[in-house]
């Protein structure tokens, strides 16, 4: 059993907006379902909870009423090993939404994601201050993260037109394998600030 569960407050969406990151999310499920009763003081019958899993995070969506809504100051980061689940989770995590800068985004529901490829932190962390500055520039200048450039930003390089994924992070590579991201809660540090959103 998890100690801490995020506990996500909607409107009324908490049921679309578990089935939309259910279909988002492979390795995900629906747990449990509970609904107001004669005591509300939603309307009897109405869902009022929905308990789910992402990857390993267990999650609570309540239909609360319009009285709170999401804010990026509480952002779920997801690790993506491959450009492909980078590209994937951003498609779909963005559509109806509102994309950021630096792989932030804000979903149709209004809650923050972050996609951000484990290359990045590894990068970030060098021991060549010239490299990390170089790419902090380059990462910086994104929307949806770019592992090809960031690495070349790295090396000091121009990113190969076409290229996907830098060396060693395709199949079979240091970051080889599909479906390897997790989420963390909260998120990687935003460089700026965001429109809040509505829950």
């Amino acid at each position: 059993m998890h100690k801490i569960t995020p506990f996500l407050w909607f409107d009324n969406q908490a049921e679309e907006a578990v089935n939309f990151y259910t279909s988002v999310f492979t390795n995900s499920e629906i747990l449990d379902i509970s609904r107001y009763g004669e005591a509300g003081p939603g309307p009897q019958g109405a869902v009022m909870t929905v308990s789910f899993r992402l990857e390993e995070q267990r999650f609570v969506a309540l239909n609360g009423g319009p009285l709170f809504h999401f804010t990026p100051a509480i952002s779920f980061m997801v690790e993506c090993r491959r450009q492909e689940e980078v590209d994937r989770l951003w498609e779909r995590l963005s559509a109806g939404g509102e994309p950021g800068q630096c792989g932030w985004l804000t979903d149709k529901f209004g809650i923050s994601w972050q996609i951000v490829p484990t290359l990045l932190m590894e990068l970030l962390m060098s021991d060549d201050p010239e490299r990390t500055k170089r790419v902090m520039q380059a990462m910086f200048t994104m929307t949806k993260f770019d592992l090809a450039a960031l690495q070349a930003a790295h090396d000091g390089e121009e990113a190969e037109p076409g290229q996907s994924d830098p060396p060693g992070t395709g199949e079979g590579g240091h970051y080889g394998g599909t479906n390897n991201y997790h989420i963390s809660d909260p998120g990687w540090r935003h460089p700026g600030t965001r429109r809040s959103g509505r829950g």
